[in-house]
Formats: structure tokens, sequence, C-alpha cells
């Protein structure tokens, strides 16, 4: 590991002073290169260390251990050139890296504190707080919010499910002297029952398994109170976190992940002043992510290592007879949704749980009457093993990373055909569920001329039901899934054989039947109607179970297809974030394509925006909070999550707004997915929205996130002035948004610009800071558009850096005459060769 710190420095002459060894410093004092900062008890140390190619580094280490190991790095991603750098404490209350030219390295971020202090912990967090204040929630900065390669005890990993922001370890570049960061990370997934994934260059190597209440289900090992170690794992709806600590402060564990694709739990052993590796993953052929496929059982202790569930047996014999289990297993009998039965494998690490359903309070025997209800339920088990057991996971389709242990683990239960159940046998410790079922399978038999009557007659009633014209109210119908699916954070997949659409197997989330939805929104009535555009209508609709929905009905003849719709479907069940519209489901029946979501109870922005009548509601505060919400979710997107995701079509009536004014972006369909380190595309099908679309991708059909930018820049102006940007085709000013707004910011007279409906409820300074950052982000140039983290920055601070705005992009030149704003309508043009479709239905 690197590390080394001022013991180096003996070495470098040049550059030996006095050690500062005090654990604060004031705004007033400069740490140096040959200077440290010591924790009170003498365990860490706060200093500069160097890397390769005669770079340098500001980190913490271990102060009394021979090798020095680094903990933190601040700049790991952007080093000092020389061994001559200086660490202090901003004018904004930040922490300020600069090199020997004063140029700044690194920051923290700005913060309000009056009186702001640095300080090293005990723990090894590294702390920015006011000077009199020492209460761990207040503090304005700390280095445990982000770590680097190490997971320190009471430093925790996850997800804060309100903001969006995500802390995870990633590794060095290699494992000598360059922290820079590395390819291999250590993430907790959310979805489904939370586990963690270890990923090398993106692909996924190794999987921890779901917590059961005591331990992640794949490490047994995991006992607590070992080495008087405690593990945490916090999990609700605003975070899930993973964390540990350690009752006896003289015992010193990491947990570390290696350049190499390891990850190691290490514990310091004084006595031979080394660290000892404590646990360590992946360790055998069965730790290697999917080792033997889709409902295969890896056990490190048969060979081969690879067998099936009873009642699989493998896809590909010849490569299974070649000890290559990646094919996995397949039936052997067919499946009977009512004559199923379960068998039940003991001691395993459960399956991936990434999409599944997931209800915590339910027994285990609820959980398996649920799962032989929902034909698509293949199997399940407890979700804790605490007190007997409680909680109830389902896996909606194949089951894929299961491996045996000799003790620990779970027990899963796997649905089989009853043929296959009828022999006594086991395979990875399998045992069937036989018990009662002669007397199952008469009380099938006697339930079953019931339920088919019973069946006949719902049938009946719904095509009465349906027929009928007069009804006002949405009826308690009958749901195919239980509420709890739908609210859970559980995805099912689903096979619709009288689709006329193609497959949506590789959609993985709760389906609704159509007759489902009709009765939810009184057949679609135009009562219930929210809106409509250029692909469809947007319905109210009440659930049986009392929830409101927002349903959004795709037109038949709409512009967006099969791909469209499944593209915004993969794209959201896989976004999490306060400022991003919940997606509850979808339903894909004959030719219909339906989406579900939450109900938003103040519609969209647009409605209230540009209606006189309702526009007076939004005072400046939430037109603020507004502009706000949309840049946090905006930044959400391109940034902080798991996927950067281009939108391509943001504007007022896709901005949906909650009882509380809340802003939420809503309609994925026309989003793209980009690699991480990807930053434009180009495509030949433009598709976009009058007003809202950046040159570059109007002309040429490029897109990046500068392109979103643009949009946002566009309805930014759009609610500082309540008036809709007419598109980019009137010469004159006056008629377009963005040329009156530069013409009044030019002349000095940008407070006109402000709606009249505000009245004087606003603060000059922030509409103007506003007006400023909406003309940085529609100008002409890509390039010269800000980011969405500078965006935020300029928006939360006052003292924010702004350069001069350049022209905006907001002219090409057609008759205003050919364009009716008001229409709702799907207009095809070509630019370059670049196919344009403009949906001007706002």
């Amino acid at each position: 590991m690197p590390g080394f710190c001022f013991f180096l420095f003996l070495l470098l002459a040049s550059h030996i002073t006095t050690s500062h060894s005090a654990d604060t410093l004031t705004s007033s004092q400069i740490l140096g290169t040959n200077e440290t900062l010591v924790s009170p008890n003498q365990v860490f140390a706060l200093c500069f260390f160097p890397g390769t190619n005669s770079t340098w580094y500001l980190g913490i280490r271990y102060n009394n251990i021979k090798d020095s190991t680094v903990v933190w790095v601040a700049n790991r991603d952007n080093p000092l050139q020389n061994s001559t750098g200086f660490l202090k404490i901003g004018d904004s209350g930040n922490m300020l890296l600069t090199d020997s030219s004063k140029k700044a390295v690194w920051s923290s971020n700005e913060t309000k504190a009056k009186n702001p202090m640095l300080q090293l912990l005990n723990t090894g967090n590294l702390v920015l707080r006011e000077e009199n204040i020492t209460d761990p929630t207040k503090y304005v900065w700390q280095s445990f919010d982000y770590p680097t390669d190490t997971l320190l005890p009471g430093m925790k990993m996850g997800w804060n499910l309100d903001t969006g922001v995500e802390k995870h370890l990633t590794s060095w570049t290699t494992t000598g002297r360059d922290p820079s960061s590395g390819d291999v990370s250590f993430k907790i997934e959310t979805r489904g029952v939370p586990e963690i994934f270890l990923r090398k260059d993106n692909n996924i190597t190794y999987r921890s398994g779901p917590w059961n209440g005591e331990r992640f289900s794949g490490v047994p090992e995991m006992e607590p109170d070992t080495d008087s170690i405690t593990f945490n794992f916090s999990y609700d709806k605003h975070g899930v976190y993973y964390s540990f600590s350690i009752g006896n402060p003289s015992i010193l564990s990491r947990l570390v992940v290696t350049w190499d694709g390891q990850l190691e739990r290490l514990t310091w052993v004084p006595s031979s002043g080394t660290w000892t590796t404590f646990w360590f993953a992946p360790k055998d052929q069965c730790d290697d992510y999917r080792a033997c496929g889709p409902n295969g059982v890896c056990d490190s202790n048969a060979s081969p290592v690879c067998t099936c569930v009873r009642g699989f047996k493998p896809r590909n014999v010849a490569a299974w007879s070649l000890r290559d289990g990646s094919d996995g297993c397949v039936r052997e009998t067919e499946l009977d949704c009512g004559s199923d039965g379960f068998v039940k494998v003991e001691n395993v690490k459960l399956p991936e749980t990434s999409n599944v359903f997931a209800n915590r309070s339910m027994s285990l025997r609820e959980c398996q009457s649920l799962c032989r209800r929902n034909c698509s339920c293949m199997g399940y088990a407890n979700i804790e093993v605490s007190e007997g057991g409680r909680g109830c996971v389902m896996w909606p389709g194949q089951l894929f990373d299961i491996r045996k242990y000799p003790a620990g683990g779970q027990d899963l239960y796997v649905r089989l055909a009853a043929s296959d159940l009828d022999d006594v046998g086991s395979a990875g410790g399998s045992q069937s569920h036989k018990t009662s079922h002669v007397g199952e399978a008469v009380g099938i038999t006697i339930s079953a001329a019931v339920i088919i009557l019973g069946l006949v007659l719902i049938f009946w009633k719904r095509r009465k039901l349906l027929s009928t014209s007069n009804v006002k109210t949405a009826p308690r119908g009958s749901f195919h899934r239980s509420r709890d699916l739908l609210t859970s954070e559980g995805m099912f997949s689903t096979n619709r054989e009288n689709s006329g659409e193609r497959s949506m197997n590789d959609i993985e989330l709760p389906m609704f039947d159509f007759n489902t939805i009709t009765m939810a929104t009184n057949n679609f009535s135009e009562e219930n109607k929210l809106g409509q555009g250029g692909f469809g209508i947007v319905y109210r609709g009440r659930l049986m179970e009392g929830q409101d929905i927002a349903v959004k009905r795709l037109s038949k003849n709409s512009g967006q297809g099969v791909d469209e719709f499944k593209n915004e479907v993969k794209l959201i069940v896989r976004l999490q974030h306060r400022n991003l519209v919940r997606l509850f489901g979808c339903c894909v029946e004959m030719d219909e394509k339906l989406l579900v979501y939450e109900y938003m109870e103040n519609r969209s922005l647009d409605s209230i925006l540009f209606d006189k009548a309702r526009k007076p509601t939004l005072d400046w505060k939430r037109r603020f909070n507004i502009i706000c919400g949309i840049a946090r979710g905006l930044l959400y997107l391109h940034h902080d999550s798991r996927f950067r995701i281009i939108h391509r079509d943001l504007k007022a009536s896709n901005i949906l707004l909650d009882s509380e004014m809340n802003p939420k972006i809503s309609d994925f369909g026309m989003a793209r997915l980009f690699a991480s380190n990807q930053t434009e595309a180009n495509t030949l099908r433009v598709v976009g929205t009058y007003g809202y679309m950046s040159p570059e991708y109007a002309m040429d059909g490029n897109f990046s996130v500068k392109s979103d930018v643009f949009s946002f820049g566009v309805l930014v102006l759009e609610i500082i002035t309540g008036k809709k940007n007419r598109g980019f085709y009137y010469a004159n000013d006056d008629m377009n948004l963005l040329g009156n707004a530069w013409r009044k910011w030019r002349d000095g007279s940008a407070l006109e610009l402000i709606d009249s409906s505000i009245g004087d409820s606003y603060s000059p300074s922030e509409v103007l800071r506003c007006i400023h950052v909406g003309l940085l982000c529609v100008q002409e140039r890509a390039e010269d558009r800000p980011t969405m983290p500078s965006v935020m920055l300029m928006l939360s601070s006052e003292s924010a850096l702004m350069p001069q705005p350049r022209n905006p992009g907001f002219s090409i030149g057609k008759n205003p005459a050919e364009t009716d704003s008001s229409s709702s309508k799907q207009d095809e043009w070509s630019v370059n060769q670049v196919t344009v479709t403009l949906l001007d239905a706002r």
C-alpha cells in the first residue's frame, strides 16, 4: 500500500521543517507539505505523500504503524505536480488545496460557516465545523461522506434516497503509489432486497447476497461480535447504508477494495507488525458471479462444483461435462400453475434480488400462499432469519448466483411441477414439500369448480360494467397483483401471449392487466382526462385499494412505438430520486401500451405556468424551488445516478408537480443511456419539442448533457417570465423568449422579464442570478454552456463566479405563419440529412 507521509520527508532534505502535530486547523492557519494534523488518540494523521511521476497527494493515514497505510485521499484524481502544496480554509468556508503557484487543485463544497475549523477526529474522520459546535450532525463537511478505497469503522456506504447521493468504495489505480480512481468498485444495490456488488470495468464479479437481518446471505462467516465488531445495516424509505463498528478501540480494522479486484477486511496485528486478512472475496470459483448460470447451484465442496436445483437439468450437457456450468439449468417438466409445489434448498446464498417482490411484514406461510397464487413466482424465501424468520421475497424469473454452504446461508423454496416433487431426494440439500399432498389434492379438486364458477361470474360482471356508460366513479376492481407488489421495490416480469407488440419479458416491473386500468380510470372517461400530448392521453385513476395513479395511454397511431415505450420503462425503473417521477408499472395487451405513474396532484408545470388564472399561485419562492428541483433531478441523471442519462425532451409539460409544488421530471421515452466515459452521441432521428432543442441537436443530430442543459435554460426563462418560448423560428426578438431575454440582459433591464403575476414577493438578486444561469445554459455553442454541477453551484451560492453569457441559440429562420404553437401535432422536416420530429404538444 502507498503511504509514507512525514517520514519520507526525512529523505527530502529540501523540505524539512517543524511538523504541525495538532488535530485542528483554523481559518488563519495553513498546512504545508511538510506538516501534519494528528488525531488526539495519535492513530491517524493528515499529511501530504508522494505518488508516481513526482506527483503529490493529500490524505489520511495510520500514524503509528510502519507501513503508514493511507485510508483516504482528498485530491486522488487531481495530484499536485511537485512537492509544494498548501491546505487552508477558503473564503467560502471550504477546504482549499493549492499548489506552489497558489492555483486551486482541489476543494470541498462551499459552506456558510462563519468561523470554520478543520479537525481530524479519533475515528479518522476529517471534519469541517463551526469552532464552537461539536455536534456530529452539524458538521458542514466530512471526509466520511467521500470514501475512496477504504471503509473505516463508523463510516457509512450506501444511498440517501431523498437526495439520490450515493457513497461507495473505488479502488486505487495500482497497488503502488497511484491513488487515482481505479476500475474496481463496491456498491450497494437498492432495488429488491439490498445487497452489495463488486464490479471491475463495470462488470459484476462478486455479490454479497441480500442482507438477512444478521449478515449478508453470501457471507456466512460474518458473525457479529467477532473481534468486538458489530455489523450495521439500515434500510428505510430515506436511505440504505452499511457500516461496521468496533467495541475495542485498540483494534485497527478496515475494509478495502484492492486495485486487482479483491474485497478484503484487514486487522492490524501489533505483535507481528502486519495486516492480517480476516476475510476476503471472491475467494473461490463459487464466489464468481453467476458461476453456474441460471437455476444452477455452486458448491465448492462438490466435484464438479456446479449442480442443478432439483427438477432442473443442464442446459448445455456438453459444456457441463467439461465442468463449464455458465449456461445453467432448465426445467425438466413444464409448470402447471394450479398443481405446482415447492422444493426446499437449504443453506444457500439467496439468488440475486435486484428484480424481486419484497414485503417485510409477511410471514413465510403468507409468502408461500402468495407465490403459489402468482404463476410468475418461481421461488420464495424469508427476508430475515432472526426470530425464526420473517418477511417475504419472491423471484419472478430465473434464479441466478445461488451458492451452497455446509452450514449457514438460508432456505430457498423453488417452484416445481408436481411430477418433479414425487420422488424423495435432494439436489444441493433440497427437500420437497410433500406434507399433506393428498389433502391438498382433494382440496384443490373440490375448490376448482368453485373458483371456475366465481371467475365466470366476475368476468360477466366486468363485461357488464364496462358496457355501462353512466358510471361516474371508478369501481373497486380486481387488481391482479397485490398493492404490496406495486408499491414495494420489487419488480416482476410477465409474458402476454395476446400482445400485439414485441415480447415484454425483458421489462422487469409490475404488470397491470388492462381490465384493472380500465376500471381504475372509469373506462378512460373524459372527466378523468388529465392532459394530452404528442404520444397519447394521460388519465387519472384510482386502484381498488384507494391509491391514486396517473395512466399514460399511448395512442395507437402514436409516434412512440414499442421501442420508445420499453426505453422509458427500462430507464425509469432504474432511477431513484425525489425529483424524478415514480413509475408503478405498465400494461401491454393487444395493441394497448400504458404506463402507470404516481399521481401528481398539481399536474404538469405548463398547466399552471401558462394559465392566466392559475399562474398567480406560483410565487417567486415556489418558482425558485421548482428551478432548483429540476436542476437536482437533471444533475442526478447526468452525474449522480448509476447510469448517465440524457433526457432529450425536457420541457414544461414533462415537469410534474406534487401537492406541495415539488417538481418531478417525467417522460423518459426519448431518453438515452450513456456510458460513464461517453460525452456525446449522434442520431439521424432528432426527436424533441419546438423551442427546447439545442442548435447542435436540431441541426446535426448531436446530443449530450449540454443539449439537456439548453432545454433546462429555456425552462428557467419560461418559469421566470411565465411565457412560452415560441420556437426558434421567429426573427422578431419580442416573439422569441430567448432573443428577448438576451436583449434585455444586454440593456441592463433584465428584471423587466419577470412575470407580473409574481408581484413584489421576489429577491431581485435571486431573479437576476436565475436569468444569468438561464442565459448561460442557452448559449449557442454547446462548449460554452455549464454542466449541471456548475449550474447547481451558481443557483445555490450568491458568491459563485459566473461568466458573462454569449449569444443564445434561437434563430433558424422559419416563417412564423408556418407554426401553430397552440396545436398538438407532429411535424417532420430535414436539416443536414437529419430527420427531425418536432413534437409540439405542450
